[in-house]
């Protein structure tokens, strides 16, 4: 009996914990995307389902690249002939890397570099975050520094789905599952 109260204790604290952030409004986020414009995040971006992956390390960083494709291809791509397995999604999806305390002043540099280096199609798509970190770490839930965060909003900008780490297709089914069943 203690071992099913203990289980049950660690499985409320685990779901508790990673989906506390389920339900708020995503704070406010003004980021530079490689294309030069700012956007406001959540307010330039309601109306429509979003997805926003966030990354404050250099590992985070390259675990968020892991998704560039992927999501690309699944949520951003229009394919010029319709295809029954084609994804056909109107969603935002903006992955943001962000520069806190001593990486600020790399901030355009980094921008330049990373604007030579990927593809231009994804250019709309990366926003540069530049200021403090520990307003976000609190309120979006941020464990651990190695891992990118995402968080799907709805068309008000309040967060109804979390999820983070590398790209693997199990995490992008639970995206495109939950945008799905909100759709139908």
């Amino acid at each position: 009996m203690r071992l099913i109260i203990f289980s049950i204790s660690i499985f409320y604290f685990i779901s508790h914990n990673s989906l506390g952030q389920v339900g708020k409004a995503f704070p406010q986020m003004e980021g530079e995307s490689l294309t030069n414009q700012i956007i406001n995040i959540p307010d330039d971006i309601k109306g429509k389902f979003s997805i926003i992956g966030l990354a404050y390390s250099k590992k985070s960083e390259d675990a968020l690249k892991s998704w560039f494709e992927p999501a690309y291809f699944q949520f951003i791509d229009k394919p010029e002939t319709p295809s029954l397995f084609a994804g056909n999604y109107d969603v935002n999806v903006y992955f943001v890397p962000m520069f806190t305390g001593a990486k600020r002043p790399a901030y355009r540099t980094v921008m330049k570099k990373v604007k030579k280096s990927i593809d231009e199609k994804l250019l709309p798509h990366v926003l540069f975050y530049k200021g403090e970190l520990r307003k976000y770490k609190k309120e979006l839930g941020f464990k651990g520094k190695d891992t990118p965060y995402f968080f799907v909003l709805n068309e008000e900008g309040k967060i109804v789905f979390k999820t983070g780490g590398r790209y693997s297709d199990s995490k992008m089914r639970e995206i495109v599952d939950y945008l799905e069943d909100s759709w139908n």
